[in-house]
């Protein structure tokens, strides 16, 4: 542990930008170009560390030879594994066919191999993020078959690459998931004690902010991503195992907050948090130098903070709070399916993935509809003038307020103002009030703004002249919608506007 190098700064793949990279001449960022993206976010932008991405998409096998063939001398200073990490997710196997993880365990392989030929540091890639992870035995199985694939032997394979473990990071995506995510790695911790007869000198739980708010609302999210901080606190203390949680954030409020232009406001609401993705749209959507700056302010901030301790009492009253958010969030979320669905069709693609089954609880069948990956439902969202930060949030607020819960809602919920102020200017009510001829969950959604507005004592409204000119697309886009082709330039130009598509 005295040697690793924890990383504040994990640059990711997700396809949330609206803008053109600064590096490329197109919003499109093919397979092959991603090694490029990954060199440029050590070298230019300062992170330090890439996710190279396996689950749902296309993946460039070659990553390693292409970044040692065209920057060795930056690699041979810089080396990955010691001083940037490149570190994979792998693709669930409950989920996504097998043959994908036994490919990139291979990958894992050739790219320890390949750093020992050139005399660089070996293994380089050593760490592996595991998707919607929900029991000890998933972190564990990864890791037995690791280890099993590694010491394979075969005449035609040199065994030299020196790499026969994989620490694993696992993500955890659902709400109810991440706040009983401790006792799941006390769990792992047994297992692992059990088969090495000793504990991880330390650990990097994941917790997801875009695929919970999808799932169960913003409010809920924040709390569980704050349940999970303080019980991985709590979970050092008692195993003595150091945590450095990470956390998955996109640059809008519903899917984080992590911006360049809110630094301060993302390090203090998520204290004990020691690694934040950096997204596309951070990188691509913002000017060069405020995402330079913001990269080295988490570089220097996140490492100090600690996590808020949250007693029993409080963490029950939480997950009232939390189980009646996700309530009224849910039954709006069911009934707009048909409308997101539609417009979801028309979004740009920006990077070269699968078709995924989406994660609003039931890519494994456990309810009524499905509905696109959380990027993809906050773009149709904020197209339609209708931010997804509002949905049953209203409710939620005039529950706590009825309940005298709201001094323990702000408490754990420190930017819950701002992030509503924030997403509110993007609400076109004209759309709203139109959709809310359709159905009852949009009328809830009016009920909603209504609650936040008495919170606030301020209107919800386009402020600016590009909030304005947001304001206008999103009319444009409501009423093109039986024109699905002509939409995809009209939400780019409003992704354009708030620096995301979603």
């Amino acid at each position: 542990m005295k040697s690793r190098k924890i990383p504040a700064t994990m640059v990711t793949q997700h396809p949330d930008h609206a803008s053109t990279p600064y590096w490329h001449n197109d919003a499109y960022i093919s397979t092959q170009e991603e090694a490029e993206e990954a060199y440029r976010a050590f070298a230019e932008l300062g992170a330090t560390e890439y996710k190279w991405d396996w689950e749902g998409k296309l993946v460039d096998e070659s990553v390693l030879e292409r970044l040692f063939g065209k920057y060795f001398d930056y690699f041979k200073k810089h080396p990955i594994g010691r001083e940037e990490f490149l570190t994979f997710r792998l693709p669930n196997p409950k989920v996504e066919t097998e043959f994908r993880l036994s490919r990139a365990f291979m990958n894992i392989i050739s790219a320890a191999a390949i750093s020992k030929h050139f005399g660089l540091h070996s293994p380089s890639i050593f760490e592996v993020i595991i998707p919607m992870t929900e029991t000890a035995e998933e972190i564990f199985a990864i890791q037995e078959a690791f280890a099993e694939i590694s010491h394979l032997k075969h005449p035609l394979f040199k065994q030299d690459h020196g790499i026969d473990f994989l620490e694993v990071i696992p993500l955890f995506e659902q709400v109810p998931t991440m706040i009983r995510s401790d006792e799941i790695l006390e769990k792992y911790f047994a297992l692992y004690k059990k088969r090495f007869k000793k504990l991880p000198s330390y650990f990097r739980p994941y917790v997801a902010r875009s695929d919970p708010a999808l799932n169960s609302g913003i409010i809920p999210t924040v709390l569980g991503v704050k349940i999970a901080l303080s019980n991985y606190k709590k979970l050092e203390k008692k195993t003595g195992i150091k945590m450095f949680p990470i956390i998955g954030a996109g640059s809008l409020p519903f899917r984080g907050g992590a911006s360049p232009d809110n630094i301060e406001g993302f390090v203090n609401e998520y204290k004990g948090v020691r690694t934040t993705t950096i997204q596309s749209a951070f990188r691509h959507d913002f000017p060069l130098e405020r995402v330079k700056a913001g990269i080295a302010a988490f570089e220097k901030l996140l490492p100090k903070g600690q996590a808020e301790d949250i007693s029993t009492k409080d963490e029950k009253e939480l997950i009232v709070l939390i189980e009646e958010a996700e309530k009224y969030y849910k039954s709006v979320v069911e009934d707009i399916a048909p409308i997101v669905n539609k417009l979801a069709s028309a979004i740009p693609q920006r990077r070269e993935r699968f078709l995924h089954v989406g994660l609003f609880g039931y890519a494994r069948g456990e309810g009524k509809v499905k509905l696109p990956r959380a990027i993809s439902y906050t773009c149709v969202m904020y197209s339609l003038g209708v931010p997804p930060e509002l949905i049953g949030t209203g409710r939620a607020i005039d529950f706590a307020i009825r309940t005298k819960r709201i001094d323990l809602l702000e408490k754990y919920y420190i930017n819950l103002k701002h992030d509503l102020l924030q997403a509110g200017k993007f609400l076109n009510k004209e759309n709203l009030k139109k959709l809310s001829k359709k159905s009852k969950a949009w009328r809830d959604i009016s009920q909603d703004v209504k609650f936040i507005e008495e919170y606030l004592g301020t209107d919800l409204e386009p402020i600016t002249r590009d909030e304005k000119e947001h304001s206008a697309i999103t009319t444009k886009i409501l009423g093109r919608m039986d024109d699905i082709a002509s939409e995809r330039e009209l939400i780019t130009q409003a992704g354009i506007l708030r620096k995301s598509l979603g």
